[in-house]
């Protein structure tokens, strides 16, 4: 009797260590879809933002290989004239720059929310999240590798759909490292590559359509994927 009880009172035990595991386990940023940091406040994340920036202001993440490809998409799409075009969260300018660089066609400008993007050419200070009305239904696309620098993602694609024109393209770049297990202070938004389809099909639906390529970042030696999400409606709106 004495035997069976302590048997059983270490199966409790194992039971309950095995139950918090588990919970913990499952609670853990490995294993979900998506993630979303919170700050105290707007001012507390546009001064992490900054503060990141500038230390990192020398490093590019894009690289010229992956923003070929992207390139050569866009001229399948709207043929071989004037393209224009916006890159968000571009740092030292390198993306507009090098797709200024490939073709007298495109017509591209950068954004940054730190003051060090005046330091650039044909870059511009501005929070990507914020709406600009000279920036209305302007562009033939807008390109990101930032999105996981937003603290409030569903807004910031909001406004850039609002920036393209009707059945223009917004083109995501991203990759293994911006899924939840890395976002926090720094990079806020984590979704894994292989969910982030379902993510824009829930928050936007039928009003877009979206396409991927797979790509191979020479520069990190890493691969990364473009999604090309398509816009079919006016005005393209958050659903959930």
């Amino acid at each position: 009797m004495r035997a069976r009880q302590i048997r059983d009172a270490i199966l409790q035990l194992f039971n309950e260590f095995l139950h918090y595991v588990f919970v913990d386990l499952f609670k853990s940023k490995a294993f979900i879809d998506f993630y979303l940091h919170e700050y105290r406040s707007y001012e507390q994340y546009r001064e992490v933002q900054i503060y990141h920036n500038i230390r990192k202001i020398k490093r590019v993440w894009a690289d010229a290989g992956t923003l070929d490809v992207m390139a050569d998409r866009l001229v399948e799409m709207f043929g071989t004239g004037e393209i224009k075009g916006i890159c968000h969260g571009s740092r030292n300018g390198f993306e507009q720059n090098h797709l200024n660089a490939r073709s007298p066609g495109f017509k591209v400008i950068g954004t940054d929310i730190s003051p060090t993007a005046n330091d650039y050419p044909d870059s511009v200070e501005w929070d990507f999240h914020d709406e600009n009305p000279e920036w209305s239904e302007v562009f033939d696309f807008v390109y990101s590798n930032s999105l996981d620098q937003s603290w409030q993602p569903r807004q910031a694609l909001e406004t850039w759909f609002g920036q393209i024109k009707r059945n223009g393209v917004l083109v995501i770049e991203h990759s293994d490292e911006q899924s939840p297990v890395a976002a926090g202070e720094m990079d806020p938004f984590g979704v894994r590559p292989v969910a982030f389809p379902y993510v824009i099909a829930d928050w936007f639906g039928h009003q877009v359509s979206i396409s991927f390529r797979e790509c191979h970042k020479a520069n990190l030696k890493k691969k990364s994927w473009l999604f090309f999400i398509k816009k079919h409606a006016n005005h393209v709106t958050v659903l959930n």
